[in-house]
């Protein structure tokens, strides 16, 4: 499973490589389509991930357990098969779903004892339990159980909870391995990535990078960011953790975000991304486009005829006008959502699109000092 990426080129930082796994291969850098529950919220299905150019999508260990439940999943042929999917799949741990239950929860050595968002009801969840819901589930990227910490956090905490977060990994480490040599393994291809945390403390950071990069894991991850920090001090702790991440495994940044923090990852050695704002923003009548954020709620687009983007060739702007956009949204149309979402994940998986072809072309730093600072701009 080692072998499951192969780096192909890289240009001013950035990372050009193809991810393999059970279900298919992943061109990178790439962002992972965030289908939290099996769905996009905004009334995708998996035939439009394809639509809009979706290489892989990433579901919810946490949400997905309790919701219909891991074991009903594995029943019914595992995740690939319950949402029509066949490409690749990533299975966050819910780590940072538990964190973000923080009146609800409590952490010990053992894992993590919370009560359920739905009705309350009491769950333990163990590092072990972790890897066996995602086992149930089938994906082919499996996140280890890690807390992600809140930024600022008192630095004798965070070094406690990276220690924590290390013991609990080698635990999912053993447990992976278990699962995946099972005679009756869902997906016994499954790859375990390990999360680095150690919030804006520079040394924890590198400490915990290089202890986790001892397992010889088939990937790694960049955990506990875009949770408070500024981007400046994000982009430093990227930077500073990518250094010691080994460049032969895939590199992924999660839960990050913008197109601008997306090409500023990429510049600093990202391989994958993934974030809910290109479906978040869309439901709320926000649009990306090449010449930076629309809000199509504005009262000067009532009459526009013209597509959101004139030169993107998805099928709302094929189909549909800014004007009858605005209309749905206002008139709290369901469909409204549904075409701002396929829009916002066009564009984003369009802008990786590019930014491969930058790499590959040599142009990247190009690229990235026309579209970086442009992407993020309020139109």
């Amino acid at each position: 499973m080692h072998k499951m990426f192969a780096l192909t080129s890289t240009d001013s930082g950035a990372r050009r490589g193809e991810l393999t796994t059970p279900h298919g291969r992943v061109q990178t850098p790439a962002f992972m389509n965030v289908a939290t529950q099996g769905a996009i919220k905004g009334g995708l299905d998996a035939r439009d991930l394809k639509t809009v150019g979706c290489q892989i999508a990433l579901a919810n260990t946490y949400h997905l357990h309790i919701r219909p439940g891991d074991e009903l999943i594995r029943k019914l042929g595992g995740l690939h098969r319950f949402m029509a999917w066949d490409s690749p799949i990533l299975t966050d741990s819910g780590g940072f779903q538990i964190f973000s239950l923080s009146g609800l929860r409590k952490i010990t050595e053992e894992g993590v004892a919370f009560a359920s968002h739905t009705d309350g009801r009491r769950i333990f969840m163990s590092p072990e339990d972790c890897i066996r819901i995602q086992a149930n589930l089938g994906s082919d990227i499996a996140m280890a159980l890690d807390e992600c910490v809140g930024i600022p956090s008192e630095r004798e905490y965070v070094k406690a909870s990276c220690d924590r977060t290390f013991r609990w990994l080698v635990r999912c480490n053993e447990e992976s391995q278990r699962q995946n040599n099972t005679d009756d393994a869902v997906n016994p291809g499954q790859a375990l990535f390990g999360i680095n945390q150690g919030a804006t403390y520079p040394d924890l950071r590198i400490e915990h990078m290089k202890r986790i990069a001892e397992l010889d894991l088939p990937g790694y991850a960049i955990g506990g960011l875009a949770v408070g920090e500024t981007h400046a001090e994000m982009y430093d702790i990227i930077e500073l953790v990518t250094e010691h991440m080994p460049s032969a495994r895939p590199r992924y940044l999660m839960g990050v975000g913008t197109p601008s923090n997306i090409i500023e990852a990429v510049a600093r050695g990202i391989d994958m991304l993934d974030c809910v704002m290109p479906a978040r923003n869309g439901r709320h009548g926000h649009f990306f486009t090449w010449g930076g954020v629309m809000n199509l709620n504005n009262e000067k687009y009532a009459a526009d005829d013209t597509p959101v983007e004139p030169t993107c060739d998805c099928p709302v702007c094929r189909a549909h006008s800014r004007a009858y956009i605005r209309h749905l949204l206002k008139a709290g149309e369901a469909l409204a959502m549904r075409l701002a979402v396929t829009h916002n994940l066009w564009f984003y998986n369009s802008l990786m699109s590019r930014i491969r072809g930058a790499i590959e072309s040599g142009s990247f730093a190009a690229f990235r000092r026309e579209f970086s600072d442009r992407l993020s701009q309020r139109i």
